[in-house]
């Protein structure tokens, strides 16, 4: 989920540019390095790994909708990757990796990242999900908690009510052309092995929001025993209370003075930042995620 009803359309001339540009671009580019492509599920899914195993498990970055591995974590990835292995994937229908005959939903992308993962023989991760990302990632954790350490859920919500009012009747209108000339459609064009298939993606993305964002079960999500950290933009498309309720959800909002120590859930509310601008805040962002994943995870005394 993204605030694509603030974003602006383009010129008619910068749209007759990108437009010529679709049309040029029609035929399937090769993997670049770093990445590469598994074959799971009936999807050709591609990925990149940067940087060498640290002897903690990868972290594996999950994007947001309409975007891909460079427009959400282009500037995180480079400082990651000096102290850990980073795996991005890239969901069906988006980037590198083309659509295919199917519904786009949270719980085959969550599907899909685990077959990836097993294939390239990774059998515990953490995991970093960004606004539809974070769905995913969520999703992960609940179906197969034995491969995750540590979850971050950055601008995600456990339901639609979680969101601020009116942002899906937005998206319910959102058209291919008011994209235009945003990073979400020059970094498509860029890199989609069909640059001409950017509407159907937007299709995907705006049936996706308004009839099947997943609902998550509260009792499940108490559930979780991966170290949580929750982040939001403090001008984000979640509210703010939700982000709350996500904390106390996953064990956060307690006395941490006490014998018991702090949980392990974290909260993360970044200044001056918006639900698009916020994994482009590196200087926030970095220290946060660096400091969370390198903590010991806590045991409480007795």
């Amino acid at each position: 989920m993204k605030i694509t009803a603030l974003l602006t359309s383009a010129t008619a001339l910068a749209a007759a540019v990108l437009l010529a540009a679709c049309a040029a671009g029609t035929g399937e580019p090769s993997a670049p390095a770093p990445g590469a492509y598994a074959d799971v599920n009936g999807l050709h899914m591609y990925y990149e790994i940067h940087g060498t195993s640290s002897g903690t498990p990868p972290l594996v970055l999950l994007h947001g909708a309409l975007s891909g591995i460079g427009t959400d974590f282009g500037q995180l990835i480079p400082e990651l990757a000096k102290t850990r292995q980073v795996i991005a994937i890239e969901q069906q229908a988006h980037g590198h990796t083309a659509d295919i005959d199917r519904p786009l939903r949270d719980e085959q992308m969550a599907e899909d990242t685990v077959a990836l993962l097993h294939s390239i023989g990774v059998q515990r991760a953490d995991l970093l999900g960004y606004s539809m990302g974070a769905g995913v990632a969520l999703q992960i954790t609940l179906t197969h908690p034995d491969l995750v350490r540590k979850q971050i859920i950055a601008a995600g919500s456990l339901d639609e009510n979680g969101l601020r009012p009116g942002l899906l009747d937005g998206i319910a209108g959102l058209r291919p052309d008011m994209l235009y000339g945003t990073t979400f459609h020059t970094d498509y064009l860029k890199n989609a092995p069909r640059p001409q298939d950017f509407g159907q993606l937007v299709a995907r993305i705006r049936e996706h929001d308004t009839t099947a964002m997943i609902r998550f079960p509260l009792a499940a999500v108490r559930a979780v025993t991966a170290p949580t950290l929750t982040v939001i933009g403090d001008s984000d498309a979640v509210r703010l209370e939700h982000a709350v309720e996500m904390f106390r959800v996953f064990g956060g909002d307690i006395l941490g003075d006490t014998p018991a120590g702090l949980p392990n859930a974290q909260l993360a509310i970044l200044p001056g930042t918006s639900h698009v601008s916020l994994v482009h805040r590196p200087e926030l962002l970095l220290p946060i995620i660096a400091a969370f994943l390198d903590r010991t995870t806590h045991q409480p005394t007795s």
